[in-house]
């Protein structure tokens, strides 16, 4: 079922797919499964690879209670906070990144939405950035409106980054100050205005392999760009802050599957990544083709540097 899956990918055959016809990937060989996806990825994407790093933009007292997250003012983690940057700190830092070789750069804020003065603040960062870098810029301000998407367009940024998080399903176990249609709906405006999508969620929150599959579907009805695929890293303070962390061969499975049925997007590895063996090299040789380097929001991650040996050494262009 697997070669005749990949077979009808590769030549297009398959366009809409339901989830009963493809739970077999959930007990499929994953040494086969793969292999399958590093075929999809090589024909739909290449051997480029692409590296974003992140900022936390603004930290900390984020009214909405995401049971993963340590910047929520529900849980009790001590998290840095502080108003939004300076629009020189944020550029410096870009500055500094591209010299590394970054190909995307990305401003992250705490909060349900961006507003004000804070929003204009963020508008003029990307507008100087825009101006002074070469770099792909992204944005991750929360919930906004259309005419703030289009604002965010005009002053240099390309992409914009929603995560659905988890399935439909299971949603409500992780989030309750909104809903998944609220996602959506948000995603829809950007793409509207004009921006590309990153979009992906979090593994190792309680879900269910079939959770995965769902969201990796959903993900593939919205036509996303990028998809991050984080694993979570328990946070004490936070409700989650006991489960236990996922095998790597779960890891794998969830990114050749998400490859599978997004095969032309970038399968984006993210947080997580440097508890894997060798920072999740064997992840890039199952359809992953891009990664968050750098620190996260609140935890560390990896060093720019050794993530660009690294592609290199596994025969991905970075250019």
């Amino acid at each position: 079922m697997l070669e005749e899956f990949t077979r009808q990918i590769l030549s297009g055959e398959q366009e809409q797919i339901k989830t009963e016809d493809v739970l077999f990937l959930l007990d499929a060989d994953l040494e086969m499964l793969c292999r399958s996806a590093d075929r999809i990825r090589k024909h739909f994407c290449k051997d480029h690879g692409d590296l974003c790093t992140i900022i936390n933009g603004k930290s900390g007292k984020c009214s909405e209670d995401c049971r993963f997250c340590a910047q929520s003012s529900h849980h009790r983690t001590h998290a840095e906070e502080y108003a939004f940057l300076p629009a020189e700190e944020i550029l410096k830092d870009c500055r500094m990144q591209e010299r590394k070789g970054i190909h995307r750069y990305s401003v992250v804020t705490a909060g349900k939405s961006l507003e004000g003065e804070d929003f204009s603040r963020a508008l003029k960062a990307y507008r100087v950035m825009s101006e002074q870098c070469s770099v792909s810029l992204c944005a991750s301000h929360g919930f906004l409106s259309y005419d703030a998407f289009l604002d965010l367009k005009r002053n240099g940024v390309t992409r914009y980054h929603c995560n659905l998080e988890t399935s439909r399903r299971f949603f409500s176990e992780i989030c309750t100050t909104h809903t998944y249609d609220d996602k959506i709906a948000n995603i829809e405006r950007a793409k509207k205005a004009g921006l590309e999508i990153c979009s992906g969620g979090i593994i190792g929150m309680g879900e269910t392999e079939e959770d995965r599959l769902s969201l990796a579907l959903e993900l593939a009805g919205l036509g996303v760009d990028s998809i991050p695929v984080n694993v979570l890293t328990p946070i004490k303070g936070t409700p989650l802050e006991g489960r236990r962390r996922l095998k790597e061969e779960e890891i794998l499975r969830t990114v050749a599957v998400f490859r599978l049925l997004n095969p032309k997007a970038e399968i984006r590895l993210a947080a997580g990544r440097n508890l894997m063996k060798d920072c999740g090299r064997e992840a890039f040789c199952s359809g992953a083709n891009g990664a968050i380097t750098g620190d996260m929001l609140t935890t560390s991650g990896n060093r720019v540097e050794d993530d660009r040996k690294m592609f290199l050494k596994l025969g991905f262009s970075l250019t």
